[in-house]
């Protein structure tokens, strides 16, 4: 089995996880391969002491990876989709952070899961994207013009809100007045959407969600629509630019500048663990573990 891994470094929570998981796969003959930058760090830390070889870029994970393992929270696991793109390499989310949604994999079960891992007892849940192309073209997004989570835009430098002309497959939609906008996978829908009073869907819902910031339009609500939607966006406001977010990168776009969004030509596979079911973790996460069965 050949597994790549990254992740981010903790004060005082990641050590233990890091070596826990180092152990199992070296006892099970795992062939690993770390990410340079978290190579480093480990290093500096003096976590780990032996030598691995190193993978730098999206263009050296293939198929011949069983596995990618994010250490850290589920913004690391944002950034390991944009090492792992089109490649197909399952991703596992081991929690290192607080709230996970996509880091599943708890410190304290690591050994027991893992060994899910070594035996191919796992599934895997497929997750849209979404991708993104400018009129005129911006060159901040060639490179990497997809997110897991949602694509958002808002104000930048000015209290004002700002104007979004929302279209759907070329018909009009609405001008949002608002602090923004956001527009998130069935994935996203856990994150910034739903703290802005966006509905929460499965993984597997073949829709979108569109969430307004803020609105000053009394009567905007979220509004789910299928994957399959086109959605055109033009933002106008006060200030010469406004503000882009691809998950956690975010670029700054001139006014007047024409947003394509839709969902993109390839998905990211994600691990999931016996009995560590997306209904399992909203209840533990959002509900508090409450289970109100008579």
């Amino acid at each position: 089995m050949k597994v790549a891994i990254y992740g981010q470094y903790y004060q005082n929570s990641t050590e233990p996880i890091i070596k826990d998981i180092f152990i199992f796969l070296i006892k099970n003959n795992v062939e690993i391969i770390i990410e340079s930058n978290f190579l480093k760090i480990l290093f500096e830390k003096k976590i780990i002491d032996t030598k691995y070889p190193t993978f730098e870029s999206y263009k050296e994970l293939n198929s011949s990876f069983d596995m990618l393992i994010s250490i850290g929270g589920d913004g690391t696991i944002l950034r390991a989709t944009t090492l792992v793109r089109d490649s197909g390499v399952p991703i596992l989310g081991i929690n290192a952070g607080r709230l996970g949604f996509l880091a599943t994999v708890q410190k304290e079960n690591i050994p027991e899961f893992m060994q899910f891992i070594i035996d191919k007892k796992y599934s895997i849940s497929k997750r849209t994207l979404l991708s993104l192309t400018c009129s005129p073209d911006n060159e901040a997004i060639q490179d990497i013009n997809f997110a897991l989570n949602e694509i958002s835009v808002s104000r930048k430098d000015t209290t004002s809100m700002i104007t979004i002309e929302t279209y759907l497959n070329n018909e009009y939609l609405n001008s949002y007045w608002a602090d923004g906008l956001i527009i998130a996978t069935p994935t996203g829908s856990t994150g910034y959407s739903m703290s802005c009073g966006g509905p929460i869907l499965t993984p597997n819902a073949r829709s979108v969600v569109i969430t307004p910031i803020a609105p000053h339009n009394l009567n905007a609500r979220p509004l789910v629509v299928t994957d399959e939607t086109e959605i055109r966006l033009k933002v106008s406001g006060r200030d010469d630019h406004y503000l882009v977010s691809l998950d956690s990168r975010i670029i700054s776009v001139k006014n007047e500048t024409i947003l394509f969004i839709k969902k993109s030509p390839f998905e990211i596979n994600m691990v999931e663990i016996p009995n560590e079911t997306f209904l399992k973790t909203l209840r533990t996460k959002l509900f508090w573990g409450e289970d109100r069965r008579n």
